[in-house]
């Protein structure tokens, strides 16, 4: 009688009947009011009497459970009819609860009553005999089923709004906003969850865990065989709950015998979902194919709604843990069902790949799920995988391209499968670790995208870090240079390409690896990859960049490529990279080759190349990072130094890298002195390091201490200078001092000599004077030994400081006058002539020029000029002066050496800077001598000489810079380089102007024949030049044209005068010259922007198009060249706006922010606003000019029409849609450009079938080239495996005419052109019909033929329904299930019938 105690506070008595009907009417869909009365008193009912109640029914539920089957079902029915309890009643006052707590706006009573309401019900309905007297209603059960996440409150408003919109973002950029009536009542329904307490919600939680354990209970006892929509609302509802709550502990997924110790919500969803793949609830391969699909999305970390695309979660540590739960429990579910459950695990794994996202950290953890997952797989079921994996590599779909690199990552780490676990010996190929890293990881090194491609090229570093001998030898094969090679050839295969998702695939160059001997003769595989390496180093994307240094720095640090300069050059090269990511990565890239190769002394050259420039650099980051390197390699390590002290490795590093600092590095002196200035803000010279610096003058490495110490010294605390003095005298004395050494010790000792009382300072100057006076000095050491004496002397007084070179420098430019005179006007004093002392005199006097210029009168000013003269027999104070006009080479030629004569130039430059009155008489001399010299070395310095002038002179030196800027021309390359580099000094410093031809001649060193110079020039251009003056490039483009063409008929243009000798060499005009001047054209182009391009086009309708349209131009044979030079540009790619052509730069991004969404919604509207203006003016300016040249040119019959139509086609095929608005006034040329498309596609689709059949014909049945085959012979006639599939598009004739200098190719080449791209790309690109084949989700092996969705592809959406149309299937075929090859057919060539009968096809 407890049970119908119990029952009393549901006053089922008191119901009206009719009440009941019409509840049980209206399907359980909606609450309706009893009356007022018993409404309050049932929901003033308590938890305690439902608690009560459902004890009750436990009770009852346990006794038949436990009874059997003797007549006990009768039991509790029996009691409650007896007591004139109505079922149908009961039923229908537990849906009044039920519904009650179901509205949002319930309060916690409500809510907690309706799950104990429900937590009954469900006790009901698995006791036996509830069928039979009609508890069981479909509607009211799967209500109670899904009723804790309604009862459960949402999270709070802001901030569930604020994740939904980021998941949103993260997932398509171009979601639509949500409309503002349903966030008002999301906001407003959210107010009352706030107020939920935290023993509010601990309530509603131990009821919704009753409710669960309810579920749990009638699983147990209910089956759900013949109730499919409740099977399918079950599995949704255990997921949801799945995220309930936190578990503590691991769970255990065994067979659970009582379901009370289930302490979690999470646990028996587990728990749940294992029971409903039991065989009592239905068929188990359905039930396991849904629980995995609806795993899929714990396992991606994605929210699936009833609905439309998945969101994407939140990462936290919540989500994670529940993912990595998930995982556990699908390897339970496949230990248990064992081959039943392999198939769908197949599929999820499919999915997975296929379904997973661009974010980074999605895809790693979706990569660890699939590992662990696979580890579940038996040897053949892993290699079927790995051979679709193959095929998902080369998905059209970035994202399974990139995701399939992360796979192999996981599957690297695991150990690898023997080929004997594998029963088929087709597949026992797939299981070696080699397979992974050179079918799918190094292939994609060369993909379409830069992010999977820098993926791949970062992994492939990251391999060799893996702890595994086959790992390494894999890697190691590919790079290998002797013995059995891996070449990279494409794989033979005939008819149409397999694959996944691939229909009309574009293919690119791939990497299946074979094992063939090769020859000496032949290219080894390491060449070809590691020329890939180093090819993408120098890639336009950055991120490529970045990925390919890491890769060569692993490659280089694990010794599988040689150390060699080359490949070390690149690494230090990129530390001068545009980007400032891949400079950073640069610098850590040869630091962290230095620290694992800190003995090779190639690597140390590498690291100082790469690290020592970059504290120059102009970003302050990367300046950052590179004094942070030297810091802590080159001042970190020095300890105080004691003699028979042992060195570590770092302070033997250290000291290395001085040495080579010190000798083969002195040119970064420069560089490297720029931070100590840095460092002594940062107080790095304490007292303490110096003295440590000190200590190491006396040890084998001075050479390092000194140089360090003529660097810091006047940055640092006074010192006891005791050792610096005693090195001083020890210098002096010694007779081979080494240079670099010497003059380190001067500069220390001109650093120290404020500190230095008027003896010690005149003993040294002394000394000072005596060495230099024996000449026996390098010319290094003298420069250093003067500005030494110079700080010596230095004081206050300015003129006591030049009193003191006066007297000093006096006496060492008469020993100088001395020398030379007995030399110069001795007739056998050039018999004795000592090159190398000459040399000396001359830069002494040259230094001393500058020094003391009072000392230098007349006769040593005619001594240098007899240098470089022929020698007279007067006197030189009697010699009559030569006129200032006459060039040195025509002078009469003296018996002197050309490095004396070089010396000379650079002694006379310095004196006609301190000496302003022989400027305008050895100007004329120097830029002579540039024109009819014949000695690169005079010639090199007088440029350096006149460059030098011209800062200190600058109108006087203007009128000579024409003279400068012709040895961009030079024949030497020295001179090119030379001169290149002083004018882009004078240019940015503006003591030159862009006048004349000066810009021109920099556009020819842009095709200069010498890579090294043509690239320097590009450098200061667009990195020096540009910056300082953005509009160059477009200021000067149509002045480009002309003068290039040699066109001098416009008013404008190329009217600046010029010598008949400088419009030769300047000129690139004729057909053989065209592909020089688009080269510059291109380069010009490219670096403008959207606006400068604008108005380019613009000048070009103005000042060509509209001057010929108008006749101000004659049409002759000169303006026929130049209009169909302004034609061909207008067709150039580079001319289009960047805005319009939808150029966007996001795939190099993967996480996205506030800050890009707006940038991507700013770019939107520019492109709109840009699209509009350039069409406007295409209308009205562009189009009347082009109808009235074309009648024009027909009129004229000039070449130039036809340069005009393939302009016409080019803009066509860009605006497909708005041509005929465009072209409204012309529809006679509207028809003709029509025409002449369909004539040119015409002409290639005959063209490819040609040579298709042709190359057919050739090949024939021939199978794959033998291991004896030339890869090279083979690779161009064999399809393309590894491609990167596209979708479907009919040729563009765009890909013909997008590069103009196709367009004025004759027919021959052009066919020969298109049929060299048929023989490389036939055979892997799908027909058409190839797309209607199959779709399914897993490789068709056997009678495996399974998705997730009935009658549903794996990529196909919940609709059945493509995503993305025909094109945006992904197919995943295998092998042998390849389109049949084609059948040769015995007939003749439409192109060849064309050929003979010219009627043909018209």
């Amino acid at each position: 009688m407890e049970l119908i105690s119990a029952l009393q506070f549901l006053r089922l008595h008191d119901i009206p009947e009719a009440w009941v009907e019409t509840i049980w009417d209206l399907e359980f869909t909606e609450i309706k009011s009893i009356d007022d009365h018993l409404d309050e008193q049932l929901t003033a009912s308590g938890e305690k009497a439902f608690g009560n109640l459902y004890q009750c029914f436990l009770s009852y539920a346990d006794q038949e459970q436990s009874a059997g089957t003797d007549g006990a079902p009768q039991n509790i029915w029996a009691v409650l009819i007896e007591n004139g309890v109505s079922i149908k009643t009961l039923v229908a006052v537990l849906s009044f609860f039920v519904l009650s707590g179901k509205a949002k706006v319930a309060n916690v009573q409500q809510r907690v009553t309706s799950l104990h309401a429900a937590s009954v019900y469900l006790l009901m309905l698995g006791i036996p005999g509830s069928v039979a007297h009609k508890v069981h209603h479909e509607v009211l059960f799967d209500t109670c089923s899904d009723l804790s996440r309604h009862c459960w409150p949402q999270v709070t408003g802001k901030k569930r709004k604020k994740d939904g919109l980021k998941s949103a973002r993260a997932e398509c950029k171009r979601s639509k906003p949500q409309r503002k009536d349903t966030s008002d009542m999301q906001e407003e329904e959210e107010e009352e969850e706030l107020n939920f307490s935290g023993s509010d919600l601990k309530k509603i939680r131990d009821a919704v865990f009753l409710l669960v354990q309810s579920h749990l209970r009638l699983l147990r006892t209910f089956p759900l065989k013949d109730r499919p929509q409740s099977r399918l609302n079950y599995t949704p509802i255990f997921i949801w709950l799945l995220y309930f709550e936190p578990v503590i502990g691991e769970l255990n997924f065994g067979a659970v015998q009582d379901i009370n110790k289930l302490r979690s919500v999470p646990e028996m969803a587990f728990y749940g979902l294992q029971r409903l793949c039991s065989p009592e609830h239905g068929d188990q391969a359905e039930s396991l194919r849904r629980v995995f699909h609806h795993l899929l999305y714990v396992i991606l970390m994605m929210n699936k709604g009833s609905g439309g695309k998945p969101s994407l979660l939140e990462v936290s540590q919540a989500v994670l843990a529940t993912r990595d739960q998930a995982v556990h429990f699908v390897c339970h579910l496949v230990d248990e069902l064992k081959e039943l459950a392999l198939p769908f695990l197949h599929i999820l794994l499919q999915h997975i790949c296929i379904q997973m996202v661009e974010k980074s950290e999605f895809r790693s953890h979706g990569a660890q799920a699939v590992g662990m997952l696979l580890s579940e797989m038996t040897g053949t079921e892993y290699a079927r995988f790995i051979k679709w994996l193959s095929n998902c590599s080369r998905s059209r779909k970035m994202v399974c391209r990139l995701f399939s690199v992360d796979v192999v990552m996981v599957l690297l780490e695991q150990p690898e499968r023997r080929p004997e676990e594998c029963q088929d010996p087709d597949l026992a190929q797939f299981l070696p670790h080699k397979f992974l890293i050179q079918n799918l990881l190094f292939s994609r090194q060369m993909d379409e995208s830069p992010t999977v491609q820098g993926h791949a090229l970062s992994c492939l570093a990251k391999c060799l870090e893996i702890p595994s001998l086959n790992v390494t030898r894999a890697v190691h094969n590919l790079f290998s240079a002797t013995g059995t090679q891996t070449v990279l050839e494409g794989e033979t295969t005939h008819g149409t390409t397999h694959g996944i998702l691939a229909s009309q695939q574009k293919t690119y160059r791939t990497l299946p690896f074979r094992t063939v001997e090769i020859s000496t003769t032949e290219n080894s595989g390491y060449d070809e990859n590691m020329a890939h390496i180093l090819l993408c180093v120098k890639d336009s994307k950055t991120i490529v960049r970045k990925s390919a240094l890491q890769a060569l720095v692993g490659l280089l640090k694990h010794d599988v490529v040689p150390l060699s300069p080359e490949n070390l050059a690149r690494l230090s090269e990129r530390s001068r990279d545009p980007a400032v990511s891949v400079k950073k990565k640069a610098l850590q890239s040869v630091g962290e080759l230095l620290a694992a190769k800190p003995e090779c002394s190639v690597v140390q050259k590498a690291w100082l190349q790469g690290v020592v420039p970059s504290v120059l650099d102009s970003e302050n980051t990367v300046q950052d990072k590179a004094l942070e390197a030297l810091d802590e390699v080159l001042l970190r390590p020095i300890k105080r130094y004691t003699v028979g002290c042992h060195l570590d490795t770092s302070e033997r590093l250290t000291w290395d890298l001085l040495d080579l600092l010190c000798h083969d590095f002195q040119n970064l002196s420069h560089y490297f002195s720029r931070a100590f200035p840095i460092w002594s803000r940062q107080n790095m010279f304490t007292a303490a390091f110096m003295t440590n610096l000190i200590s190491h003058t006396e040890a084998d490495h001075a050479a390092g201490a000194w140089l360090l110490l003529s660097k810091s010294i006047r940055f640092s605390p006074i010192l006891p200078y005791s050792k610096i003095l005693d090195a001083w005298y020890r210098m002096i004395s010694s007779k081979d001092a080494d240079v670099a050494t010497s003059c380190h010790i001067l500069c220390v000792m001109g650093d120290i000599a404020v500190h230095l009382d008027e003896l010690t300072k005149n003993r040294i100057v002394s000394d000072l004077m005596a060495w230099l006076k024996t000449f026996n000095l390098s010319i290094e050491t003298i420069t250093a030994a003067l500005e030494t004496l110079q700080r010596l002397g230095s004081s206050e007084s300015i003129k006591n400081t030049q009193a003191f070179l006066n007297q000093h420098g006096g006496e060492l430019v008469s020993v100088c006058e001395a020398h030379l005179a007995a030399i110069l006007l001795n007739e056998k004093g050039a018999e004795n002539l000592n090159e190398e002392l000459m040399i000396k005199h001359l830069h002494t006097l040259g230094v001393l020029s500058l020094l003391c210029p009072a000392k230098f009168n007349k006769r040593i000013v005619l001594l240098v000029e007899s240098v470089l003269t022929a020698r007279s027999d007067k006197p030189a104070e009697c010699q009559v002066e030569l006129p200032a006009s006459q060039p040195l080479s025509q002078f009469r030629a003296n018996s002197l050496p050309t490095r004396v004569r070089a010396h000379g130039v650079i002694t006379l430059g310095k004196l006609c800077l301190q000496h302003e009155e022989l400027v305008p008489k050895y100007l004329p001399v120097f830029a002579r001598e540039l024109e009819v010299g014949t000695e690169v070395a005079v010639r090199n310095n007088v440029v350096v000489a006149m460059c030098d002038l011209c800062v200190r002179y600058t109108a006087i030196v203007d009128q000579y810079i024409p003279n400068i800027s012709a040895c961009l021309l030079d024949t030497d390359a020295a001179i090119r380089e030379q001169a290149l580099i002083m004018l882009t000094n004078l240019l940015q410093e503006e003591f030159v102007k862009w006048k004349g031809s000066l810009f021109f001649c920099f556009m020819l060193a842009l095709i200069d024949p010498v890579p090294a110079i043509a690239s320097l020039c590009r450098y200061c251009l667009v990195h020096q030049l540009l910056k300082k003056n953005p509009d160059l490039f477009s200021q000067h483009f149509i002045e480009c044209i002309f003068h290039f063409n040699s066109y001098t008929k416009h008013k404008s243009y190329n009217t600046f005068p010029q010598s008949e000798s400088d419009k030769v060499r300047l000129s690139l005009k004729g057909v053989e010259n065209r592909d020089k001047r688009f080269q510059i054209y291109r380069f010009l182009l490219e670096n403008c922007n959207d606006v400068q391009r604008f108005n380019i086009t613009n000048k070009i309708n103005q000042a060509i198009l509209a001057s010929f349209a108008d006749e101000e131009l004659p049409l002759d044979a000169g303006g026929a060249e130049i209009l169909s030079e302004a034609f061909n540009i207008l067709s150039l790619k580079e001319l289009k706006l960047q805005t319009v052509g939808g150029v966007t730069a996001g795939e190099e991004a993967e996480e996205e922010n506030l800050a890009t969404m707006a940038k991507v919604a700013l770019q939107a509207a520019q492109k709109k606003t840009a699209s509009q203006i350039h069409k406007k003016v295409f209308i009205e300016h562009t189009v009347p000019l082009i109808i009235s040249l074309k009648s024009l040119l027909e009129e004229k019959r000039s070449p130039a029409l036809r340069d005009l139509m393939a302009f016409l086609q080019v803009t066509m095929q860009d605006n497909p849609n708005k041509m005929k608005e465009l072209f409204s006034g012309d529809e006679q040329l509207l028809a003709e450009v029509e025409f002449s498309l369909k004539t040119a596609e015409k002409e290639r689709v005959m063209s490819e079938m040609d040579d298709q059949f042709e190359n057919f014909t050739r090949t024939g049945d021939a199978n794959t080239p033998t291991a004896q085959d030339s890869p090279q012979r083979s690779r161009l006639i064999l399809p393309v495996r590894f491609a990167t599939p596209q979708p479907t598009r009919p040729y563009q004739l765009s890909e013909q005419l997008s590069q103009t200098d196709g367009r004025c190719m004759n027919r021959p080449t052009r066919d020969k052109r298109i049929r060299t791209n048929s023989d490389t790309l036939k055979g892997t690109v799908l027909e058409k019909r190839a797309v209607g084949d199959r779709a399914i989700s897993t490789p068709k092996v056997g009678t495996l033929n399974l998705t997730f969705d009935e009658g549903f592809s794996a990529i196909f959406s919940d609709r059945g329904t493509s995503l993305g149309g025909e094109t945006s299937v992904d197919h995943v075929q295998p092998q042998e299930q390849q389109a049949p090859q084609l059948r040769q057919w015995d007939v003749q060539s439409p192109l060849r019938q064309k050929k003979r009968n010219p009627k043909f096809g018209k």
